[in-house]
């Protein structure tokens, strides 16, 4: 697990692995006997294969939180769509 740890940490810090295709990350996790599952979690870009080697559940429901409110719709005035009758006849 920590060369797991410590791939994720170089792949985190170099644009070159980070920016590679999944192919090429493979091949070269492939060459330096990465774990399977980083190399499974890295050809489907599925993280639950890390999360099952680090023996955590994933959650669909993480802990996150939101600050932002849903915009609330203006009122909009009555406007009459016809002239006042009264105005216009003085």
């Amino acid at each position: 697990m920590t060369d797991t740890m410590d791939w994720l940490e170089a792949i985190g810090q170099d644009a070159t692995l980070r920016h590679a295709s999944s192919d090429s990350l493979v091949d070269t996790l492939d060459a330096a006997d990465a774990s399977e599952a980083l190399k499974a979690a890295v050809a489907s870009g599925d993280s639950a294969w890390l999360a099952q080697e680090f023996g955590t559940p994933l959650s669909m429901y993480g802990s996150q939180s939101s600050q932002t409110f849903p915009e609330e719709e203006e009122e909009e005035e009555d406007q009459p769509t016809e002239p006042d009758a009264s105005v216009l006849n003085g």
